[in-house]
């Protein structure tokens, strides 16, 4: 596995030794003894109040997938208090202080679970020692529960916030060396916790990126080149100026070197609508000589001869392919393809700026994923001292990988430079966000695969065509050497040919694997038909015995008991049979598995197909094992079953993003669609197994394969391969 980051001592003392109130959660989490008195700070996450609740701080970006409940739970578990004594509040996006701060990857989990326990344990054994010191005991015989420590010898007990100024003065200790609780003592890992901001969600009290209102704030809308890495010419910009109510109309560029993104025109005014209607009347030429050529049918097209031809470059080659293809008992080909997609965050992307020039200090209030990225690329865009870059996060209305780009935190940094001493709000309507994304990149797969005497695979093939220059691939365009079941079968050749783009691609949820799953868990169907089994027997005949396969690169290693483990059980628990209908009934039945972001996930889906062709899927279940300990239940069913229908929204009702001369054609939802709930699946039954491993992420693995589960699922019920998303 990898190494992952930790809260260093360093970084602790940092925050214990840096000033702050105990009512300024800003400077720094702060403790309090006496109401309206101001102790030292304990640690930069924990603040203890003087009623003996708990303020800690959530130091990831939330976007959804529950980081602002789970990680203050890891936090208070070890602190040893109970959860109703907890409030949570967002920290500042501080590396230097919190440790790593990106929602991205599924990494949240991994990345904190020994770190934010520690730092749990490591304020409780300061609190110990100073009731210790106090009573002047030996530390061993105290106990904690409950925000209280006590001394049963002696029948002494000391809340917390009595103790609070003492610990403040005890040297922190090294958190790798502070002992943490036996599993058996867990009273809130494990347990289901409502969703903190529930309750502020539901209420519409502000909480988003784009609820942010300060005073004087005025606003921008943005006019982008509708063809990516388009240019500004020139601009008539009279008829917006004279518009009442608007005061600056602003030249602006991402600044991000090689990001793909286009020139901007911005109108700044005293609300967004006094701003958008008079950025319609700008009078803008662009240079889109470059762009012209660029088109989905173009890429088709390129992507046919590709085929046609040997891959210019290789990903994996090992053992000899053609020679087991030609000495195989049969083999199978067929070619698969997906196309570019557009993230759709339910919140367009928006960032609130204000720069203050004496100071040159400039705060933002970003819905961002990767606030340290924003932070670097603002810096070397405007030169501004890093640790004069103050950033808010707020909550994101929907992430999936769109805001680890930091356009529009660029953006909105130029434009608040240019209008000193006013906050500025940047703000992309739908069609803006819609056709200047970061898209998940198309690709193109020709496979064949090469079956012995006995079904099992002998040769693996691939001919992957996709997106890239000087012999590498666009971002997120990447195929792994370790696509299952490349280091399982003996003869594998994985070859590439990259088509030029001017697309700006970017991670969508589970990246690569939202596509690969689809292509080769599909493609594992067919081979499995033509060894005269069906796909679980074939994954588990092909995983074999347990055990752990080498590590390649940075990891994670696949181990194929947890695999195998997953396959059986979604099995058993959806009563799957095995057996392929003896003709098309309109009802299907389709398995998916899939390993990605160190989580193992197994999917049956059930769909009806009607005469007309429209899919309905009956029920899906979901088997996952990602690790020794489900944190947070209720999120993880819920996240779980997010996935599987942001999967099938993949799949399903149409996504897709085009290009006609360099410029995205679809607009807004109704040709970008989302699942609605009157196509959603009614049933979504999820099952986690617990293995002997360290927990990982949640956010992504169990996506990938219900997009393969549902197309094998509609060739069960109609005869009918579909090879293409989307398959609706």
């Amino acid at each position: 596995m990898n190494a992952l980051p930790q809260i260093s001592r360093r970084s602790f003392l940092t925050a214990t030794l840096a000033a702050g109130a105990a009512l300024c959660f800003e400077a720094r989490l702060a403790l309090a003894a006496e109401p309206g008195e101001a102790a030292g700070v304990l640690n930069a996450f924990v603040r203890i109040n003087p009623d003996n609740t708990f303020t800690i701080g959530a130091k990831n970006p939330e976007i959804g997938q529950g980081v602002k409940t789970m990680l203050p739970m890891l936090i208070a578990e070890e602190l040893d208090v109970d959860w109703d004594q907890v409030q949570i509040e967002q920290t500042l996006a501080d590396a230097k202080v919190y440790g790593p701060q990106v929602a991205g990857g599924s990494r949240s989990t991994p990345i904190n679970w020994l770190p934010m326990r520690q730092t749990g344990a490591a304020a409780r054994q300061m609190l110990v020692e100073a009731a210790a010191l106090g009573w002047q005991v030996d530390p061993a015989t105290l106990s904690t529960g409950s925000g209280i420590v006590h001394h049963a010898a002696s029948g002494r007990s000391a809340t917390y916030a009595s103790l609070a100024k003492a610990a403040a003065g005890i040297t922190p200790p090294v958190l790798a060396d502070v002992p943490l609780k036996p599993e058996a003592d867990f009273k809130i890992i494990g347990t289901s916790q409502k969703n903190v901001d529930a309750a502020a969600i539901i209420t519409g009290k502000p909480l988003f990126g784009i609820d942010t209102d300060l005073p004087g704030m005025v606003y921008a809308a943005a006019v982008a080149c509708p063809a990516f890495q388009g240019t500004l010419a020139s601009c008539d910009d009279a008829a917006a100026k004279a518009t009442s109510g608007v005061s600056a109309v602003l030249p602006i560029n991402s600044g991000l070197v090689g990001n793909g993104q286009s020139d901007i025109v911005a109108v700044v005014a005293d609300s967004w609508w006094t701003a958008r209607q008079p950025s319609q009347k700008l009078v803008i030429e662009w240079d889109v000589t470059e762009q012209q050529g660029f088109s989905t049918e173009a890429y088709a097209a390129q992507a046919a001869t590709a085929l046609a031809s040997e891959a210019e470059g290789e990903i994996l080659r090992k053992g000899d392919t053609e020679e087991a293809l030609a000495g195989a008992t049969q083999t199978i080909s067929a070619g698969y393809d997906y196309p570019f997609l557009a993230h759709a965050t339910l919140e367009p992307q928006n960032c609130t700026a204000l720069y203050d020039a004496e100071a040159d200090h400039l705060t933002l209030w970003a819905p961002s994923q990767a606030p340290e990225g924003g932070r670097a690329q603002i810096v070397e865009m405007l030169g501004i001292a890093p640790e004069n870059v103050t950033i808010h996060m707020t909550r994101i209305g929907g992430g999936f990988g769109r805001r680890l780009m930091s356009d529009y935190m660029v953006q909105v940094a130029q434009l608040a430079r240019a209008l000193p001493g006013k906050p500025v709000k940047l703000l992309y309507d739908r069609e803006g966000d819609t056709q200047h994304d970061f898209y998940r990149p198309a690709g193109w797969h020709k496979l064949t695969a090469g079956l012995d005497d006995a079904g099992a695979i002998v040769a693996l093939k691939d001919h992957f065509v996709t997106f890239g220059a000087d012999g590498q691939p666009v971002r997120a365009a990447g195929m792994d050497e370790t696509e299952f079941p490349t280091q399982i079968v003996p003869n594998v050749h994985l070859g590439v040919t990259y088509l030029p783009t001017n697309m700006p691609t970017g991670w969508l949820r589970a990246p690569t694997s939202n596509a690969m799953g689809f292509v080769f868990q599909s493609f594992l169907d067919e081979v499995a038909e033509a060894a005269g089994i069906d796909l679980p027997t074939l994954m588990l005949n092909t995983l074999g015995e347990d055990r752990m396969l080498p590590l390649v690169g940075r990891g994670p290693q696949f181990n194929t008991g947890r695999a195998r483990a997953v396959v059986e059980r979604v099995c058993a628990l959806a009563g799957w049979d095995g057996a392929r209908p003896a003709a098309p009934t309109g009802k299907g039945r389709g398995f998916g598995f899939y390993f990605s972001h160190a989580g193992y996930f197994a999917e049956v889906l059930d769909v009806t197909v009607s005469g007309r062709g429209s899919i309905s899927v009956d029920k899906v279940w979901v088997v996952g094992d990602i690790g020794s300990h489900i944190i947070n239940p209720i999120n993880a069913e819920h996240q779980a079953q997010g996935s599987v229908i942001d999967g099938l929204a993949q799949a399903m009702i149409g996504q897709k993003i085009e290009q006609i001369d360099g410029a995205v054609v679809q607009e807004n939802f109704h040709d970008f669609p989302l699942m609605r709930m009157d196509t959603a699946p009614r049933d979504v039954t999820v099952e986690f197994l617990t293995s002997p491993f360290p927990p990982t992420g949640l956010g992504e693995p169990a996506l990938p394969p219900v997009i393969p589960a549902l197309g094998n699922a509609i060739y069960a019920a109609t005869g009918k391969r579909h090879r293409s998303l989307p398959l609706a």
